[in-house]
């Protein structure tokens, strides 16, 4: 029977120490001297007015309709998004069409000279150079 005692004891020390603290009068429920409606003190700052919240959640809600504002940034935001990709990949093109252009000279280059030294070694002096 001691532990009941204990228990008990221990439930009422509790009870005691909630109800001398300063937090347990914002935790109590107000009376009729002030209006539900029209909170006071701290209380202002936390809760808003029953139109504000709905509007508020109403425009803020994941499934909720887009402004026609935001759908336009979104869209001006994606086309932004996709000029720059263009402009990428045609630069890109661009530097990839020009190191192509310069490895086939120099292939030219390289072929031509390779036969005109082929030429200049078989001639034999019979026939003139062909060019």
């Amino acid at each position: 029977m001691s532990w009941t005692y204990a228990t008990l004891l221990a439930l009422l020390t509790v009870l005691l120490a909630l109800s001398w603290s300063p937090e347990a009068g914002f935790a109590a429920v107000p009376g009729s001297t002030g209006s539900a409606k029209d909170p006071q003190g701290p209380l202002k700052k936390i809760f808003m007015k029953e139109a504000d919240a709905s509007n508020f959640f109403r425009r803020r809600s994941r499934r909720g309709a887009k402004s026609q504002d935001e759908i336009n940034a979104e869209q001006r935001q994606i086309l932004a998004a996709d000029e720059r990709k263009r402009e990428f990949h045609e630069e890109k093109r661009n530097e990839f069409e020009s190191f192509a252009e310069e490895e086939h000279d120099e292939q030219d280059e390289r072929s031509r000279e390779s036969t005109e030294q082929w030429r200049e070694f078989r001639y034999d002096g019979m026939h003139p150079p062909q060019e």
